[in-house]
């Protein structure tokens, strides 16, 4: 009973794989190098999981696609230049840095710049607290407050 409650905690502790058996492939090299092509390419129905993890259809499509292309004797980068002539950069998650791609390389740091100017910008501009004058007794007021510390001496 207890090995079979450690079996189960192991099972749930390994990473969830949505490949299916039928789509395995016999070869373990080739095999191997599918899994890792299909870790580094997009679901392109959820976005933002690698379709190896993915139960989508598409996701199935496509890691079938990757195994199909392999066995018939593609390099990684011919799989991964053929998945991008058909579904675009979109479909990897580490796009080239090319024109089409700038503005998701680059826009997060324009997005930390354009924050740091707007902060600087903002701090610059705030209304400064002016300073608080020191006001000079009059012989008056002096002789008053000389009375009162008088005062507070005897008490």
């Amino acid at each position: 009973m207890i090995r079979i409650a450690i079996l189960a905690l192991a099972l749930l502790a390994s990473p969830a794989f949505a490949v299916e058996p039928d789509e395995v492939l016999s070869d373990p090299v080739l095999e191997g190098r599918a899994r890792e092509i299909s870790t580094n390419v997009r679901c392109v129905v959820c976005q933002n999981e690698p379709i190896d993890s993915s139960n989508a259809g598409v996701a199935r499509d496509l890691r079938l696609l990757i195994r199909e292309r392999l066995v018939a004797g593609d390099t990684d980068q011919e799989v991964y230049d053929f998945l991008v002539v058909r579904y675009g950069d979109f479909v990897l998650f580490k796009p080239p840095f090319k024109p089409s791609t700038y503005a998701l390389w680059l826009g997060p740091f324009a997005i930390l710049f354009i924050g740091g100017v707007a902060v600087a910008v903002s701090l610059v501009r705030r209304p400064r607290k002016p300073a608080t004058k020191i006001l000079k007794l009059n012989a008056e007021e002096e002789t008053a407050l000389a009375k009162l510390m008088e005062q507070d001496k005897t008490i």
